[in-house]
């Protein structure tokens, strides 16, 4: 399992994913989910995949290889006019690799499935995230829902929901995403440490802005305690319920 975050703000977009992999609990190691592809001025493309781990790394080097490519009958991520194609190319390319995988009965519920986050710019367009489904088909972040999560979502997606404002930010907003995400590695061992971060300003057009955090992160070491001790505090502030 895993756990990624596609935001958008006003400022521009943040992804944040974790990097984790597992194949039983005795069995954990440590793989990148998230990639990018930027022509600097031209565009920026930012993607995070969530599931099987060869479906994942096949869609993602297939990707990469159509990309390099020079024939017109593979049309690759950076020739494509809108990052609505793009997500159209990323859900067409996902669903290529699970039905190659398992071609007698591909559905999302099979072991080869996968999902993914899409975002970035595209000069002339606005910044954006899509979220891609196994079956190929994606929707768009709108005013109502400004986030994607996939993989292990659920732990970290109440302090989200209740903190998240798109006039973050774009240090306040990755605060939040570490609190979301050490609430999930507190809660699931199938996510953790290290965690890559891509912050995409708007009209940047470029992928420059990318760092890893770690276990020795002074930083995410403080609020992660600071947060465990806020709660217990704000715990103490409400008042008991009596029977």
């Amino acid at each position: 399992m895993t756990y990624c975050v596609g935001m958008r703000l006003n400022s521009g977009l943040v992804f944040m994913s974790d990097t984790r992999t597992n194949a039983g609990v005795d069995n954990f190691s440590t793989s990148r989910k998230l990639f990018t592809w930027a022509v600097p001025g031209e565009r920026s493309i930012t993607i995070m995949t969530a599931g099987n781990l060869a479906t994942t790394q096949a869609m993602v080097s297939l990707l990469a290889e159509r990309s390099s490519a020079v024939e017109e009958r593979d049309p690759g991520i950076l020739n494509q006019p809108s990052m609505f194609q793009v997500a159209r190319l990323v859900g067409a390319t996902l669903k290529e690799v699970i039905a190659y995988s398992s071609p007698d009965a591909p559905t999302a519920n099979d072991q080869f499935s996968a999902s993914v986050i899409v975002g970035g710019q595209i000069k002339g367009g606005q910044p954006t995230i899509f979220l891609v489904y196994p079956q190929g088909n994606f929707i768009e972040v709108t005013d109502d829902t400004p986030f994607f999560q996939i993989g292990e979502a659920k732990y970290g997606k109440p302090i989200l929901v209740r903190a998240y404002d798109p006039d973050l930010s774009f240090d306040e907003a990755l605060k939040l995403l570490l609190v979301s995400f050490d609430s999930t590695i507190k809660s699931n061992l199938s996510v953790g440490l290290p965690f890559d971060v891509h912050v995409y300003e708007n009209e940047a057009l470029h992928a420059d802005r990318q760092i890893r955090i770690d276990e020795s992160d002074e930083i995410y070491q403080s609020i992660s305690s600071g947060w465990g001790e806020a709660l217990k505090s704000a715990l103490d502030l409400l008042p008991n319920y009596k029977t």
